[in-house]
């Protein structure tokens, strides 16, 4: 794990560390809401079997690499344009230190909005996935470079049991490998590598033709235009992961309606 990535667990293990003395895990067990689920994984999965293309449109302030993203930034206003855009879900960027987010945005939003909210933070702790539940996530994301197989299962195990569907996020061979020995349906290859933070958009169509057909997969990351889905089109991959792109455009709705060709 590279220092930046290292750095940002720290920070979330002392993050999590305050959180916890204010709000035991015992407490968030017996605020857990029902088992209610917009039914991101079944987007997913329908999107591929039908070759269909789907948007989770990425909601974020800021990142290490691209610094402030937006300056007047409300959330909800974002969220309720994706979705008259055609996005198929959302993805909330939710970690305060390095990409300025917050928590309590997908519960704001979850009132705004009717399609899957994904949480996508570093989620190093089973406390985050009781708490991505308690503020209305449908889905979280879980990064295999920053945790070891054993985690992600017990994670994933937990998360079913509440609710919430996942994603394993990969971006090398062996993480690949990894969430394919695992066997859960819905894998995601980010071209961003978070060691350095920098995007190979090429990577995900490196590595899909190492992925069995019986898996769902999600291409994350430098994705701008409708041509880039296309050569995914080609290869296999119908659901995309797409922030930037959309977020740095004058028009949202121009900007979707470019992405899905219409």
């Amino acid at each position: 794990m590279d220092e930046l990535l290292k750095d940002i667990c720290q920070k979330k293990k002392y993050e999590l560390e305050r959180t916890k003395s204010k709000c035991s895990f015992q407490t968030l067990e017996k605020l857990l809401p029902k088992k209610n689920n917009r039914g991101l994984k079944k987007i997913l999965n329908d999107s591929q079997k039908n070759k269909n293309i789907n948007i989770i449109a990425e909601i974020k302030k800021a990142s290490p690499s691209a610094g402030e993203i937006i300056k007047d930034y409300v959330p909800e206003d974002i969220a309720t344009q994706y979705e008259k855009s055609g996005a198929g879900a959302i993805s909330i960027l939710t970690e305060s230190s390095f990409f300025k987010g917050n928590i309590e945005h997908l519960s704001t939003i979850s009132q705004k909005t009717n399609i899957p909210l994904l949480r996508k933070d570093f989620i190093i702790d089973e406390y985050q996935i009781l708490e991505s539940k308690i503020y209305k996530a449908d889905a979280i994301l879980l990064i295999a470079s920053v945790l070891n197989d054993k985690q992600i299962i017990k994670f994933i195990k937990i998360a079913d049991e509440i609710g919430l569907d996942c994603i394993i996020e990969t971006h090398s061979e062996n993480e690949l490998k990894r969430a394919i020995n695992i066997d859960y349906p819905i894998i995601g290859i980010n071209n961003r590598n978070l060691n350095n933070f920098t995007v190979d958009i090429n990577n995900t169509l490196k590595l899909i033709k190492k992925v069995p057909n019986d898996f769902t997969i999600v291409g994350e990351s430098g994705i701008k235009k409708f041509q880039d889905i296309r050569l995914y089109n080609d290869a296999g991959v119908y659901n995309f992961l797409i922030g930037e792109s959309i977020l740095t455009s004058k028009n949202i709705q121009k900007k979707f309606d470019e992405l899905l060709n219409k």
